[in-house]
């Protein structure tokens, strides 16, 4: 094909631009669709399954397809399912709390306090030791260490502390918040840790030289810049906390509840969709916190 120039004077023919694709340009979808199609298949398609399941019909011995949309109606408008979110959120709050200042100080420690970086991942390491064991033998260790005849109340026995066991140290919220906090630390412990070691020393030797006190230096140079680590931490216990069953059943002997909780016990009646529909509406609230810390926090720095 030509196309034909047309000036004053003159007629010139020019062959027309094709638009040519650049191998360049295709390389980059090339590359993310591996993942793409991995991420599709194990957390899109089933989180859109779950979905779709939550508007489904059933009774004591079957689903059947619909689009209704009494199970929300069932989630939100109990008392009893609000009262179990509270509570959900209530272990959430406690334990990112307690994990965060737990997490940061031991990072803290690892990063300023000890001199070289080979000592530095020996001592990360020995807090890594514990992952080498599952979480419900982990758990379930503080048992014999908090029951009634455990060695906490043993030894505040025969030391006269005490005149009889104490029964709120097992099978109870103090438990469960005990173990999650054991559980999860090391999540908020690893990326505070990876944010500290980041941080220019000049800078806290520009802040000393300035005349800030070690406090000053702490509360205006190395938290701010120790927030993104921080703010990851979070996300990950959050999330684990509000997924979480297993620690709520065993360490609080079945007297209190949470929303994982309550979906397992669903699913071991055959309510799935009921159960599905508890799961949108834990995932969003999720989505909902985690979009929260994002717009507080600028975390692209550390990914």
């Amino acid at each position: 094909m030509t196309a034909v120039l047309e000036r004053p004077g003159m007629i010139e023919a020019k062959p027309a631009r094709r638009r040519r694709v650049s191998i360049g340009a295709v390389v980059p979808y090339l590359q993310a669709a591996p993942l793409a199609l991995i991420l599709g298949a194990f957390l899109l398609l089933p989180i859109l399954m779950i979905a779709v399941v939550s508007f489904w019909d059933y009774d004591f011995a079957a689903m059947y397809p619909d689009f209704l949309t009494i199970n929300y109606a069932d989630t939100l408008g109990s008392w009893v399912t609000w009262k179990t979110y509270l509570n959900t959120l209530k272990y959430a709050a406690i334990v990112w709390a307690l994990t965060l200042l737990i997490g940061f100080w031991v990072a803290y420690f690892l990063a300023f306090h000890i001199r070289t970086t080979a000592m530095q991942m020996v001592l990360f390491l020995v807090c890594t030791v514990p992952f080498l064991t599952s979480n419900i033998i982990r758990m379930i260790s503080w048992i014999p260490v908090l029951g009634r005849n455990g060695l906490v109340n043993s030894t505040l026995v025969e030391i006269g502390l005490i005149p009889k066991p104490i029964e709120w140290l097992l099978y109870s919220e103090f438990a469960v918040v005990l173990a999650m906090v054991h559980l999860y630390t090391l999540f908020m412990v690893t990326p505070i840790f990876n944010t500290l070691m980041r941080i220019d020393k000049s800078l806290i030797e520009a802040a000393r030289d300035a005349g800030a006190s070690g406090w000053q230096v702490l509360w205006n140079v190395v938290i701010p810049l120790a927030k993104p680590g921080m703010a990851i931490g979070t996300i990950f216990v959050v999330t684990l906390v509000m997924a979480d069953f297993s620690t709520v059943q065993v360490m609080s002997g079945g007297q209190s509840a949470s929303v994982a909780l309550m979906m397992k016990n669903q699913m071991s009646l055959l309510q799935y969709p009921a159960a599905a529909a508890n799961a949108v509406v834990l995932l969003v609230l999720v989505l909902l916190m985690v979009a929260g810390i994002l717009r507080i926090v600028d975390i692209r720095k550390e990914l």
